[in-house]
């Protein structure tokens, strides 16, 4: 007998962010008008949200290296400046990692703002509402990284502490013993079912899926989908938008819209 002991986590789902959650949101203004960044500053410091301005700038180029040497979350950025505009500025910053909310008094930048990757988009001048909507967005795209990292972190410590689990299963008249620690994935096969491991070999069940999920400790196995139950253990990667897992053998396993919330809770 086996014991093994598993450390599981609660991640809530995401919620309307205020003054009492301690998520803090780093930002940095970048413009060339005084009467703008007075402005947004006074919008900011007065948010009820938690905003914290690292810095500003009202040339571009004096903030290329101070975002690259800080943990900015989001940028508020002008497009037309002096010497350096809004989009070369990001030119200069390909590998960021912070959110971009475009602030500028014209509005046939908007396309190419959205091929940048641009969280959002706001007229000068700055409406309030507007405004709020937007800091919402770079919340809760900062809680989004924030989860995205624990759940890397949980799926590496699960990779690391896999539990050497035998199980038997009746194959063609005898008894099979497989390691837990082996098995990536069982796949439906409407009333049989087939267990896939991580050497390349592949079992064929005359029992259906529910007989593996029974079977296999709760702990290290989750029901993902009406088709596939699949080792916690053998997660290489979650694909939050698009709802699937990336196995170790680069499986790609479909996550049930339903199963979704329990998957990342089991996490």
């Amino acid at each position: 007998m086996y014991s093994y002991k598993i450390e599981l986590i609660h991640i809530p789902d995401f919620v309307p962010l205020n003054k009492n959650d301690n998520t803090m949101l780093n930002v940095v203004i970048i413009d060339d008008e005084k009467k703008a960044i007075d402005s947004l500053e006074w919008e900011l410091k007065n948010s009820e949200l938690q905003v914290t301005i690292l810095g500003v700038f009202t040339k571009a180029a004096d903030a290329v290296s101070f975002v690259q040497s800080h943990s900015v979350d989001c940028i508020f950025l002008d497009v037309e400046m002096p010497g350096m505009d809004g989009f070369s500025f990001l030119s200069k910053c390909s590998d960021r990692t912070f959110s971009v909310i475009f602030t500028t008094a014209f509005n046939e930048y908007a396309i190419k703002a959205i091929k940048e990757r641009a969280l959002d988009y706001l007229l000068k001048p700055i409406d309030s509402e507007d405004l709020n909507n937007a800091l919402l967005k770079a919340y809760n795209e900062k809680k989004d990284k924030i989860l995205q990292k624990l759940l890397e972190d949980k799926l590496l410590q699960l990779n690391t502490d896999s539990s050497h689990i035998r199980i038997s299963i009746p194959i063609d008249g005898k008894l099979i013993f497989i390691d837990t620690d082996e098995i990536i994935y069982c796949e439906s096969q409407g009333n049989y079912s087939k267990i896939y491991l991580e050497n390349g070999e592949s079992y064929f069940l005359t029992k259906k899926l529910k007989f593996l999920e029974e079977l296999l400790p709760n702990e290290l196995f989750f029901r993902i989908h009406n088709s596939f139950v699949i080792g916690l253990h053998k997660v290489r990667a979650f694909y939050k938008n698009d709802s699937y897992v990336l196995m170790t053998n680069k499986k790609k396993i479909p996550v049930s819209r339903q199963r979704k919330t329990d998957f990342l809770n089991k996490l």
